[in-house]
């Protein structure tokens, strides 16, 4: 089961300012939903551990995540792959920034991949919940980053 979200939103602060709080997992990483944990393996690798849960279904999902591509202060490119809850979950996320007259426009791209038991458990609900969870991921970021 794959998804992909795609949006944007423009914060009062410059490209450079924005750029480094994206490519700082330990800055950014707290404003995951079900955050509870991460720990820096060197300057392109980390693990975020994250409380999920959909229906009855509930446990901690372990993601090694690595930066892909990094162009400061206009892009950045994560991947990511990891357990949750049976299954396993592929990630891609990135931003692309551009200065604007208010600041800074981020325009951004998240893609899951769920293979395993848990499509087939949660099926319908898997989305919903992934839309929910993105929303407050960018609510968080917009507000840090005001």
């Amino acid at each position: 089961m794959a998804f992909t979200f795609t949006g944007d939103f423009v914060v009062p602060r410059k490209p450079e300012d924005v750029y480094d709080f994206l490519a700082d997992p330990q800055r950014f990483c707290p404003l995951l939903p079900g955050f509870e944990s991460m720990s820096l393996i060197d300057e392109k690798h980390f693990t975020v551990r994250l409380s999920v849960g959909i229906s009855h279904i509930r446990g901690t999902a372990a993601i090694k995540m690595t930066l892909e591509e990094a162009t400061r202060p206009s892009h950045a490119r994560y991947s990511g792959t990891g357990s949750v809850a049976g299954g396993i979950v592929d990630i891609s996320a990135g931003f692309e920034l551009s200065a604007v007259p208010q600041g800074t426009r981020v325009a951004w791209k998240g893609t899951a991949q769920i293979f395993g038991k848990l499509t087939s458990l949660a099926g319908g609900l898997l989305e919903p919940l992934a839309k929910k969870n993105v929303q407050k991921l960018i609510d968080g970021l917009q507000a840090a980053l005001a």
